[in-house]
């Protein structure tokens, strides 16, 4: 049930109902986004990590923006399907070796684990180079021009300027316990926050939003990634292995700063909170439209994975 500030409430509004039946409809696609063809080795690589179990946040992001500006499931689906693919492409480089060197993933062993460093370094290449293909390939019913402007949102959020680029800055200050919080606010907002912001827009460009709505659902995304990133911060202190589906305490033993370390746990709650409220307040003008994002702010902050 959802009854939140100064906002329209539905009452009939079932959350995990719809978290479960959108994570089905994605899976379900990407599943068909990616057979195994020839060299088999790589694709099975590909699949062992893209179908994982995961929470699908992001591609339900997509659909769920995409709806809210007047699209439709179908003309999102494919960016949907893309964004999950970068996603996945950034968890098997992150937890190579050379990177965070994580064994677990998704309750499963991380994919160089199964197949070797050599083809997950590929897996990964292969996913992010077949997103954008996929887009320009399968997207239907949408003018070129938003299907461009979307590729170009998405590969600025995934490169030097986005995901890539807050990925290097983490690798630089690893080990390091003067990590100014500008700094730590720079990692988080590209490796984490720019793709989410993507996810977001996205689907709403695809639908022919408004700028000024664009702008507002930006500004929400952004404070919901950084939410996003303080909460996973305080779940790897606080969460076991079992319940995080990879390994807990990477960030302490790889003596990380982050969120907790420089606020403490019970302020980096608030800040979280914080940022939640701030970002629930730009969907007020879109009324009962925006009640399945609004459910899921608040699914982000009362996570336990």
């Amino acid at each position: 049930m959802l009854v939140k500030d100064n906002l329209p409430s539905i009452q009939a509004f079932d959350l995990a109902v719809y978290l479960q039946e959108r994570k089905a409809l994605v899976d379900a696609a990407l599943d068909r986004a990616l057979p195994v063809s020839y060299p088999e080795k790589i694709y099975e690589a590909m699949r062992y990590s893209l179908l994982a179990s995961g929470k699908r946040l992001r591609p339900i992001f997509c659909l769920a923006s995409c709806e809210l500006t007047g699209g439709t499931l179908e003309m999102a689906m494919p960016t949907a399907c893309a964004l999950e693919m970068i996603h996945t492409m950034s968890l098997i480089h992150d937890d190579l070796p050379a990177m965070d060197n994580d064994d677990f993933r998704r309750g499963k062993p991380t994919n160089h684990k199964v197949y070797g460093e050599n083809i997950a370094i590929l897996a990964g290449d292969g996913l992010m180079i077949y997103a954008f293909e996929y887009i320009a390939r399968a997207t239907e019913e949408v003018p070129a021009d938003r299907v461009l402007a979307v590729i170009t949102k998405i590969a600025t959020a995934s490169g030097a300027a986005g995901l890539v680029g807050g990925q290097v800055v983490d690798l630089e200050y690893e080990g390091k316990s003067d990590v100014p919080l500008s700094t730590l606010n720079y990692i988080h907002t590209h490796k984490t926050g720019a793709l989410l912001e993507s996810t977001v827009v996205s689907g709403a460009m695809l639908a022919g939003c408004p700028a000024s709505d664009l702008e507002r659902l930006s500004q929400y995304a952004k404070n919901i990634g950084l939410a996003f990133q303080i909460i996973d911060d305080i779940l790897d202190i606080t969460s076991t292995q079992e319940e995080l589906g990879k390994t807990a305490g990477k960030d302490q033993q790889a003596q990380k700063v982050t969120f907790p370390s420089i606020w403490g746990i019970d302020e980096s709650k608030n800040q979280a909170h914080s940022l939640v409220q701030e970002a629930k307040a730009q969907l007020e003008p879109f009324g009962e439209r925006a009640i399945p994002l609004m459910a899921i702010t608040d699914f982000i902050t009362t996570r336990s994975n």
